[in-house]
């Protein structure tokens, strides 16, 4: 008997606001500010990207054509009501949102207005089996300051329940900024309790993720699949729990690994590895969080017990509150028991 998927309960950590949005949206939301939408949005088909720079510019100009429709209060309310729908449909029973308020601020009023419209919107998504909590995240594009800016913002917010602020992370290309730079924005948002939730890992290989442990101490990585490449940093990740927020789809659709058997999460899992599977940007790469989860198992062998253990990372790995978590891995254990 193979068990569905659908019905495991797992925690959703890797999935940014606007790559969460679903495609009509998209489309309805360009048609009522009128602006176009590529067509590659529309599909859902990217071009071929290569995981350099060039290839991650092309993947931005479409994310950033997809940004543009969200124009206004309820365009972002909308989008954590979608998402949040979405996630349940597939199990989820926690959800952590990364957001870049930088980005949506023009339309409402600045960073402060638009990180409190998604944290209200994310508490009315929420209830007693599924919450909603929101990770914000710095732009390696920008000044660190502009980080220091966010991370004081976050703070003020900081929480462990739904409708709160429960990590400070750093998004884009890994090869833009000086990460030692951004060190002191971790800093102020540790102080607050946020976790270290930084990218790292996909784009860039050993030496990189080396200089990210030592400079923002991440609890969590983003992404992090690349510590395969070393063992030694492999066994260091293992031993100071610092979970890997994996996700299959984006290694694939950025070019990092040619398939998803080549995405290296058995390894990883064998070695003991805390994983959290993510979707990262489902609109552009096509799939969300369940897609992942049959990654692992069609490509990568998993077996129910496997994914089960898979879904106990991302919970255990989440900021949801402790008897929350608690509650969600009992219902992991009822769905591996309803097996036999």
């Amino acid at each position: 008997m193979v068990l569905d998927l659908a019905t495991l309960p797992k925690a959703h950590l890797h999935v940014h606001f606007t790559g969460s949005m679903r495609v009509d949206t998209v489309v309805d939301l360009g048609e009522q500010h009128g602006i176009p939408v590529p067509a590659s949005v529309r599909t859902q088909e990217l071009p071929d990207l290569t995981p350099d720079a060039r290839g991650w510019f092309r993947f931005q100009r479409i994310y950033d054509a997809a940004r543009a429709v969200v124009r206004s209060e309820s365009d972002m309310r909308r989008i954590v009501a979608e998402a949040a729908e979405d996630d349940r449909a597939e199990g989820s029973a926690w959800l952590e949102l990364q957001v870049d308020p930088t980005s949506y601020a023009p339309h409402v009023g600045g960073i402060t207005p638009a990180l409190e419209i998604v944290l209200d919107a994310a508490a009315q998504a929420s209830d007693d089996d599924f919450g909603v909590a929101v990770i914000v995240a710095a732009s390696r594009t920008r000044h660190p300051l502009d980080a220091r800016a966010l991370a004081r913002l976050a703070a003020r917010y900081a929480g462990d329940r739904p409708g709160t602020v429960v990590g400070f992370g750093l998004s884009n290309d890994e090869r833009r900024g000086v990460t030692t730079d951004f060190g002191r924005a971790f800093d102020i948002a540790r102080r607050a309790g946020l976790g270290s939730m930084p990218h790292g890992g996909e784009l860039l290989g050993p030496d990189h993720v080396r200089e990210v442990l030592a400079t923002l101490h991440p609890d969590r990585l983003g992404h992090g699949v690349r510590v395969t490449e070393d063992s030694d940093l492999l066994a260091r990740v293992i031993d100071e729990q610092i979970a890997l927020e994996v996700c299959p789809a984006s290694n694939v659709s950025l070019g990092v690994y040619d398939g998803p058997d080549r995405v290296p999460l058995r390894r990883l899992f064998d070695a003991g590895a805390r994983i959290a599977l993510g979707a990262d940007d489902p609109l552009l790469f096509g799939s969300r969080l369940l897609a992942q989860y049959e990654t692992a198992r069609d490509a990568a062998g998993f077996s129910d017990p496997e994914l089960a253990e898979l879904a106990r990372g991302s919970v255990r790995a989440s900021r949801a509150p402790d008897a929350f978590k608690t509650n969600v891995l009992a219902g992991i254990d009822d769905w591996l028991a309803s097996s036999s």
